[in-house]
């Protein structure tokens, strides 16, 4: 196995700060930026969906929140006296 090589990076106080935030216990720095740099973003799924099948998406999740907050008021209105 070959050595590894290391580089220098500079950071703002902010930036080293977050990512210090983001670090876990027993990871290294450059364990924790490995980890975020292969974190997908939101943003990749740009054009997955057509406009159509995301306003459906839209759709289902207003419904379901719609769902949800039904349920809760029925849940305290029998909690109520």
């Amino acid at each position: 196995m070959g050595e590894t090589e290391y580089r220098n990076v500079r950071l703002t106080e902010e930036a080293y700060r977050r990512l210090e935030s983001r670090k876990r216990d027993g990871e290294s720095f450059s364990d924790t930026v490995e980890r975020i740099a292969g974190e997908r973003s939101l943003l990749d799924l740009s054009g997955v969906l057509t406009d159509e099948e995301a306003a459906e998406m839209r759709e289902a999740i207003d419904g379901s929140e719609d769902r949800s907050r039904e349920r809760l008021d029925r849940l305290t209105d029998r909690m109520d006296p």
